[in-house]
């Protein structure tokens, strides 16, 4: 995802990255042209024998990456290289067969959407542990009283729960976002060379139909440059990573040591100070806010595309889209992470300091 190794640890995802990796990608594509041809099959437009050949094909594809990338570099797209690959191993008589009607953005466009699919259950998944975490420190620590600040200065006092309950609003509004996107977002792309189905023919509509559930995608007409649902998805991104950044920020300036209100175990240590313990994922969570959020203002420029298709729009997105969804995903892990640590103080208890 960056070209700093040492750093790329901030936004490492384990589960997410490899949704985006090379392999993932051309796992979806394949899915794609296996479930185009037997959708077209299912409607008369190719041959039982043609689907058939291209299912094994697409199951026993081994993928040249060097020739792909290099096809990458010269069509700007990995459509054109992969089908021709693709269709080199299909018997003669059914290679016209294979991606009949469609475009290297459908292709594309589709496989993305089907690795989305599991990107939104795995963030679902991730700021519903969060709630639930949040909730646990309210009921374990919510009694305790801190001193609530306005404009960064001493105001009245307020419980911890109180803070956890300004922390924990938003992710409940981000969830029900996540759930109310997925129906527009996960939907498969079928629009042929100029996006207007023509030619599918009078088949396109039920082609289309099928296509979706064999994917298990939702069907749509053709966004070749309609991003708006792609760039609603990174400003949902953007939100979630905000709404962690605030909890990031809100415990290091509580974990001060002039304001005392609040210890993280297991802080950072200094080169040069041993008695320092630096609020690290805390201050990871406020950088990783600021970084999605200047992402999805680079990711909202994708939706000026030119004409019936962008290449430069189009491409936009691949660079910044894979790094916002890591980003935010990182920040939901140090941030389960970061609730777990967390220690109010009730400077009212003498002797509380948690140690």
């Amino acid at each position: 995802m960056t070209a700093l190794p040492l750093t790329s640890a901030l936004i490492d995802d384990a589960e997410l990255a490899p949704l985006f990796a090379p392999a993932a990608e051309l796992r979806a594509m394949l899915a794609f042209e296996t479930a185009l041809a037997a959708a077209q099959a299912e409607a008369g437009m190719i041959s039982g024998a043609a689907a058939q050949a291209i299912a094994q094909a697409c199951a026993e594809f081994t993928p040249d990456e060097a020739a792909l990338r290099a096809g990458l570099f010269k069509d700007g797209v990995l459509g054109p290289s992969f089908v021709a690959a693709l269709r080199k191993t299909l018997p003669v008589e059914h290679q016209k067969a294979l991606h009949l009607g469609a475009t290297s953005q459908d292709v594309t466009d589709t496989a993305l959407t089907i690795r989305l699919k599991p990107v939104l259950s795995i963030l679902a998944a991730r700021l519903t542990a969060l709630i639930a975490a949040l909730q646990d420190l309210s009921a374990a620590q919510g009694a305790v009283q801190l001193m609530g600040q306005t404009r960064m200065q001493a105001a009245l006092p307020i419980l911890a729960r109180d803070k956890i309950a300004s922390w924990e609003q938003p992710l409940h509004r981000h969830l029900a976002r996540l759930a109310e996107l997925a129906p527009n977002l996960l939907v498969i792309q079928l629009g042929g060379p100029v996006g207007n189905r023509a030619e599918l023919g009078a088949a396109a509509d039920a082609v289309a139909a099928r296509l979706a559930a064999r994917l298990g995608l939702g069907d749509a007409q053709c966004w070749h440059t309609a991003r708006d649902n792609i760039v609603a998805f990174g400003a949902l991104l953007a939100m979630i990573a905000g709404a962690l950044g605030k909890i990031g920020q809100d415990a290091a300036i509580l974990a001060q040591s002039e304001n005392g209100a609040l210890k993280i175990e297991g802080g950072g240590a200094s080169s040069a100070m041993a008695h320092k313990v630096n609020p690290v994922t805390a201050e990871h969570l406020v950088a990783l806010a600021r970084f999605a959020g200047g992402l999805a203002g680079t990711l909202n420029q994708a939706l000026v595309h030119e004409n019936e298709r962008s290449g430069a729009a189009w491409t936009l997105e691949w660079l910044v889209l894979p790094q916002l969804v890591c980003a935010t995903g990182a920040a939901l892990q140090a941030g389960l992470g970061l609730i777990a640590r967390l220690h109010f103080i009730d400077r009212a208890k003498p002797g509380d300091d948690r140690a």
